[in-house]
């Protein structure tokens, strides 16, 4: 369902049926703007996504109509404004019920839309699979997020009251969120806990790093599963707090950045060159219905496993 009150959403439900009755051919699109008196240029942004069919079918703005064409104009999208378009991405649905759904995330996809990136998201995916989402401004749904390279477990919420209870969760630190990271070289200590501020980074806009002067709070707790040929870790790592890109952000601070990782780090992309090895495990939580404890786990994705047994 898409929200109808942010500013950054525009949408005129039309649902409605033309049928062709001129004998002279016309395009569609500038027919279509004349008959419901449009701009042209929002006609062709609806063909373009889908939201006009002639005769069933998806067409172009140059189709030329015939004498009985049926033409059905569904929801009219503003280009003008930015808009969550519905999109079909598979999903990896590992639960659901009528107030939240669980997502193992691929990597590559990212959360939600952002400044300059209004679709292939996971909330178009969401779109596009027809599923009901709490209003959340321009994230509807989303709780949390992981980023795009980082593969795992997410909750979205599918209702108000859920999204209020599940968010009240997650400042509480009353989420369990646990995830599988490889890192470069070796962890010495067999558990840890790393609590160091972050914020933003003042020599890159994109980046967030360690700031022990104005950063927010942040806390990571770690224990090492195996080491591979003296040079890599394996870590089994709990977040206490959810900063953004806190993982990492902690572990290359500590001298041990993400294999594979493209923003933080050096000489860490010997084995992988398309993304950090981090892949969120495991999410626990309380319904916000039933009031009941909720546990769920993913494996490992194939591309991470197969890097594993590249090293071992």
């Amino acid at each position: 369902m898409l929200p109808q009150t942010s500013k950054k959403w525009r949408i005129t439900k039309i649902n409605k049926e033309i049928i062709y009755e001129l004998d002279e051919a016309d395009r569609l699109d500038s027919y279509l703007a004349k008959k419901l008196n449009s701009k042209r240029s929002l006609i062709q942004h609806n063909i373009l996504v889908g939201n006009i069919l002639v005769n069933e079918h998806i067409s172009k703005a140059a189709t030329k109509l015939k004498k009985g064409d049926i033409i059905l104009v569904k929801d009219l999208i503003n280009p003008d404004v930015k808009t969550l378009l519905k999109e079909k991405i598979p999903l990896d649905i590992i639960y659901e019920d009528d107030d939240l759904i669980i997502i193992n995330k691929t990597r590559h996809l990212v959360t939600h839309p952002g400044i300059n990136n209004y679709e292939h998201t996971l909330v178009n995916a969401l779109l596009g699979a027809n599923k009901v989402l709490a209003e959340n401004k321009d994230r509807p749904g989303i709780v949390h997020r992981l980023d795009k390279d980082t593969s795992g477990l997410l909750v979205v919420a599918k209702n108000s009251q859920a999204l209020t209870f599940l968010s009240s969760l997650l400042s509480d630190h009353q989420i369990v969120r646990k995830y599988l990271a490889l890192v470069k070289g070796v962890i010495h200590e067999q558990e840890g806990k790393i609590i160091a501020p972050i914020g933003k980074d003042k020599k890159h806009p994109l980046k967030q790093a360690v700031d022990l002067k104005n950063g927010k709070y942040a806390e990571t707790d770690f224990k090492v599963i195996k080491t591979f040929q003296n040079k890599y870790s394996l870590v089994d790592v709990r977040l206490k707090t959810g900063r953004t890109h806190q993982i990492r952000v902690h572990f290359d601070y500590i001298g041990h950045p993400l294999i594979g990782d493209l923003t933080y780090g050096k000489d860490n992309l010997d084995l992988v060159k398309d993304g950090q090895l981090l892949h969120a495990y495991h999410l626990e939580l309380i319904h916000p219905r039933l009031k009941q404890k909720m546990a769920f786990d993913a494996p490992l994705p194939a591309y991470f496993q197969e890097i594993l047994d590249q090293i071992s």
